[in-house]
């Protein structure tokens, strides 16, 4: 049997499966979706398929399909219809449900569908246009609006904007709230710089273009949530098997979930009104708090632990923190060190301990396997975008050198110590095995390492301002506590050296 609503009253109800009302298909269009992908299906639409199951929002996503690949038949096959398996843990409690997402009324096709998209800019219940068209959707192209469609995401947006404009005689109730979730840093208010610069470029109006500015919202927003995508293998045969139907848009995601959004504005709140079904959802007038938690809690975390968790055998965070003496080690970073080097006037201490707990429930997910190899590409810049900073902040605080910050430090070192091979990639080894390193400044520190000891190793590379922005070897004990770990990680391996930070053995 295939998912379809003609299916839905053929489906056996069980504990666990959400399975939608027929009444839910008869809400109107409400939001414009650029964009079918995993994380767009994981969030955005699961909290507007929650609000609407709970009487809230009361309202639809038409979604634009904007690439070549892939087609929409299986969006109709399946009558807009998909699975959603959450899986993780809250709060030490294991969640694993089972949702039919009903929130997607239609999939359109920009190359093939472009006149029903623009005819949806006149649906005067239309509120919100939401997009995830990769970092690279929101960059300024030369494009014409009046192409059917435009080339560029902008220039779509743009091109809808204009026809809604048009339609409603730029009345400011016709304004759109809109929300792009790519991860770029200030995404809203760079898509609205290039809209209007574009819209310039197309010898439109200035009254349009005082409408894009004044009438609708642009908002900056943060989007965090692991949606791995569709099940596979034998996952995907029980569970199918087990649910008494086929979906061949079924995905799974991660129970944390985060969409924040950048408005103080009372219209914005009221529009998204979806925000009061799940506590996932914040609006906010600054939304820098939350970048700042994901980024060193959850990534800085992740940078400072990968090397360290790898040379000790582990090849997934899952399998690290099966590891009682690694388990141990990434709580109390993230704990200790990380959330007490974040708090400023807009972090609490109490804000970065519940961050961090839920991270190390995300850490903990048995069903994601999160491969410490892919967390270590381009290892040193993310060394330097997340965790320096966080490294500088700990030195303001007290001038004493943070012992895991320290220990994951030298990890990184040591797992940059490589060599060329004879495809010109740079390797490295540990625990029986070669590793391949993905790091634009493997030559550079490879080199370090040719002929040297590991004191002069240290020192040229924390000196090194072209690497760091800054002269760590001016931090006190720094140097001396991360030569000390070198060498100790060389001599006996990381386990070890953790339990002998730990007992205070690591001498320097």
């Amino acid at each position: 049997m295939q998912l379809s609503k003609q299916n839905l009253k053929n489906i056996a109800v069980w504990q666990g499966l959400i399975i939608p009302d027929e009444e839910l298909f008869n809400l109107p269009e409400k939001v414009i979706q650029f964009g079918t992908g995993v994380l767009l299906r994981g969030l955005p639409d699961y909290f507007i398929d929650k609000a609407n199951r709970s009487g809230i929002f009361n309202g639809r996503i038409v979604v634009v399909k904007s690439t070549s690949n892939g087609s929409t038949n299986v969006f109709q096959q399946q009558d807009n219809l998909y699975t959603l398996c959450v899986r993780g843990f809250e709060d030490g409690d294991k969640i694993d449900e089972t949702i039919i997402n009903s929130s997607i009324s239609r999939v359109l096709s920009s190359n093939e569908d472009w006149k029903k998209i623009l005819e949806c800019a006149h649906k005067p219940a239309m509120q919100v246009i939401i997009s995830n068209t990769t970092e690279v959707g929101i960059t300024l192209i030369e494009d014409n609006i009046q192409s059917l469609p435009p080339f560029s995401f902008p220039g779509k947006l743009l091109a809808f904007l204009y026809e809604r404009y048009k339609g409603f005689n730029g009345s400011n109730e016709s304004g759109m709230i809109i929300i792009p979730t790519e991860l770029i840093t200030d995404n809203g208010i760079k898509l609205r710089s290039i809209v209007i610069e574009l819209a310039k470029m197309n010898n439109l109006e200035i009254s349009f273009i005082n409408w894009i500015q004044s009438a609708n919202h642009f908002c900056n927003s943060l989007v965090d949530r692991i949606v791995p995508g569709k099940l596979m293998g034998e996952d995907k045969i029980n569970t199918e098997k087990k649910l008494g139907y086929k979906d061949e848009l079924m995905i799974m995601a991660e129970s944390f979930r985060l969409w924040a959004i950048e408005s103080g504005h009372k219209k914005v709140k009221e529009m998204l009104s979806f925000s009061k079904a799940d506590d996932g959802i914040v609006i906010t007038d600054d939304i820098e708090k939350f970048r700042e938690l994901k980024l060193r809690l959850l990534n800085g975390t992740h940078t400072f632990t990968c090397g360290l968790a790898y040379l000790a055998g582990c090849t997934t965070v899952k399998e690290a923190m099966s590891n009682e003496t690694l388990s141990s080690f990434i709580c109390k970073l993230a704990m200790q060190e990380i959330a007490t080097a974040i708090v400023d006037e807009k972090i609490s201490y109490n804000e970065a301990c519940s961050f961090a707990g839920k991270v190390m429930d995300r850490f903990r997910n048995p069903y994601l396997e999160h491969s410490w190899m892919n967390i270590a590409v381009q290892y040193s810049s993310k060394m330097k975008m997340r965790n320096i900073p966080l490294l500088l902040k700990h030195y303001r605080k007290t001038n004493q050198p943070p012992e895991r910050m320290a220990l994951g430090f030298a990890a990184y070192l040591l797992f940059m110590k490589s060599v060329k091979n004879d495809d010109e990639q740079y390797t490295g080894y540990a625990n029986g095995t070669e590793y391949l390193i993905q790091d634009d400044y493997a030559p550079y520190l490879a080199t370090k390492w040719d002929n040297s000891n590991v004191d002069e190793v240290v020192d040229s590379t924390l000196t090194d301002i072209k690497l760091w922005d800054t002269d760590l070897l001016l931090l006190n004990g720094f140097s001396a506590l991360v030569k000390a770990n070198v060498k100790s990680l060389m001599n006996n391996g990381a386990i070890v050296t953790i339990r002998q930070m730990e007992m205070n053995k690591i001498t320097v």
